[in-house]
């Protein structure tokens, strides 16, 4: 059973999802987050994002300053959000907008052809765009990274199901985007 996401900030689970991954078991001063967890704070807030720009058509810099204004690291509906690197939110948002032409025919390819991407829930057609995007353009981040914290955000929406074609098909797009990083871990 699928797990509708909210048009706006996705409430407690996705919150608990990220804010449970990124502060893990040694959890780091709340002054101060470790960047991986405000990396992941970013990931999730830019799927939401990309979310709310499809289904409601608001433009990208109107959700970004919506985003960072009244979402990001503050209180929503009872749940307490991690702040988010504000850079790495604004760079996967803009980015998927603009190479979005280019992304959506990589992603359809790596999708079964009896289903493209326009025919994909629209959560997880954020969550493939944003991933597609890091790997594309992210080389700072190592894919398996790219890969997994897409997956985990999925999962904060759907069924498991689900989250294994996320991560079927962001591992193809990173074998094909990144070939030289499995080449060097099996090699």
């Amino acid at each position: 059973m699928r797990r509708a996401p909210r048009l706006r900030w996705c409430g407690s689970s996705a919150a608990s999802l990220a804010n449970d991954r990124a502060m893990g078991d040694n959890p780091a001063p709340k002054s101060a987050p470790r960047k991986a967890n405000r990396r992941s704070s970013a990931r999730l807030a830019a799927v939401q994002a990309l979310y709310q720009m499809d289904i409601a058509g608001t433009g990208v810099n109107d959700i970004m300053a919506e985003f960072e204004s009244h979402w990001i690291g503050r209180e929503v509906e009872g749940n307490q959000y991690l702040p988010a690197e504000a850079a790495f939110f604004r760079d996967v948002v803009g980015g998927v907008v603009r190479e979005q032409r280019r992304l959506d025919p990589l992603i359809d390819t790596a999708l079964a052809q009896t289903w493209p991407l326009k025919r994909i829930e629209v959560v997880l057609r954020a969550a493939l765009r944003a991933g597609a995007y890091e790997l594309d353009q992210r080389r700072d981040v190592p894919a398996r990274v790219v890969v997994s914290e897409y997956v985990d955000i999925a999962n904060a929406f759907v069924e498991r199901e689900e989250t294994g074609m996320i991560n079927a098909v962001l591992d193809q797009l990173a074998r094909q985007l990144r070939a030289s990083e499995f080449e060097q871990a099996t090699g």
